[in-house]
């Protein structure tokens, strides 16, 4: 795999600082049953790294201590840890909302047989990955069957609850562009998934999330392999807006690593640039510091990558930051894309020899 991390500084992205902690980002360990080409983890079966039952104890505690009532299970596929259940249990009995991002084909593993009764029972938030509602997309993002599998597993959710109704089980679904380009806007895309989801599987869910790819880890090699690296980095530079500065997530989000060191944001840790407190600007923080530390107001670590959630209509783990009605994203070309980019970006062949 090809490292970018050194393209991505120095950086012109403006300086920000952080707001009030709403949200605690877990990365549960790096394994996961697929290898998708626009992982900005590198996450796959091979991989080994895993959260102990110690630092998930202290994640229990931070929770408790600081009165956090958001917790967002991350991976790799989060669910394999295999303390995942202990700790969303204990978690859910403190009256924290945990969110669980999924990428839908776990639930079908043999080894996961009552993973979807588990996550109802807790009332768990499922953010699930679907990178499109074709088939020939995802299979070509995610490996051959996979959208078949995540198929199967939505309409299990449905059957539990989930995405069903609005005050019911939470099932929200996240699109990543195939290439190099910006998500097309959230609101229309999510009317197709539901048309397309709904008239040909029967199948419902809340919301869709639009999230932009960063040019980092695998995702960031593959753009280096195709030549296309430092005109996607200019395509985020150019897509810039000023206002969605307010709204990025690691203004209210801390990320922790599988071994319980702290980051501003899921990406900032794949990069290794660690979160800053007041005063202790460059040393590397572990969960066990902010149990007592002041964080707040303390700078976001920033590079070229953070363009990529400012861009356009915004990225954050919620979804697009810009209200509806904002003027659309670039594409590559320069134009705004039409509400079939999510089948007509790229070609899949070139996304399978990734």
């Amino acid at each position: 795999m090809i490292n970018t991390a050194h393209l991505l500084q120095p950086t012109s992205f403006p300086a920000i600082t952080r707001d009030q902690l709403e949200t605690l980002q877990v990365n549960l360990g790096y394994r996961c049953n697929l290898s998708c080409v626009h992982c900005h983890v590198n996450a796959g079966p091979q991989r080994t790294e895993e959260m102990d039952r110690e630092t998930i104890d202290l994640v229990l505690e931070f929770l408790r201590r600081r009165c956090i009532r958001r917790l967002d299970l991350t991976g790799g596929a989060p669910e394999l840890n295999r303390e995942f259940r202990y700790l969303v249990s204990s978690a859910r009995s403190l009256g924290v909302h945990v969110i669980d991002r999924s990428n839908l084909t776990i639930l079908q593993a043999e080894s996961q047989a009552d993973l979807a009764e588990f996550l109802a029972a807790q009332q768990v938030e499922i953010v699930a990955s679907l990178p499109c509602y074709l088939e020939e997309n995802v299979d070509s993002q995610r490996g051959k069957g996979s959208y078949l599998e995540s198929i199967e597993a939505l309409r299990r959710l449905n059957r539990l609850g989930y995405g069903v109704a609005d005050d019911g089980l939470q099932l929200n679904l996240v699109y990543n562009p195939l290439g190099p380009s910006l998500p097309p806007p959230q609101e229309p895309l999510e009317a197709d998934y539901k048309k397309q989801l709904q008239e040909r599987f029967g199948i419902f869910f809340n919301q869709l999330f639009t999230l932009t790819n960063m040019p980092i880890q695998r995702f960031g090699s593959y753009l280096q392999s195709k030549g296309q690296f430092h005109s996607y980095l200019q395509l985020l530079k150019q897509a810039f807006r000023e206002e969605n500065l307010e709204g990025v997530m690691c203004r209210h989000l801390i990320s922790v690593d599988w071994q319980g060191f702290l980051y501003d944001c899921d990406f900032n840790q794949q990069l290794g640039m660690p979160l800053h407190t007041r005063g202790l600007s460059g040393a590397r923080r572990h969960l066990s510091d902010l149990l007592t530390d002041d964080f707040a107001e303390a700078p976001i670590a920033v590079a070229d990558h953070c363009y990529g959630c400012t861009a356009g209509q915004g990225s954050s783990c919620g979804g697009s930051l810009s209200l509806p009605g904002s003027p659309p994203p670039l594409t590559s070309q320069g134009d705004a894309p039409s509400r079939n980019s999510a089948v007509t970006e790229s070609d899949p062949s070139e996304e399978r020899a990734a």
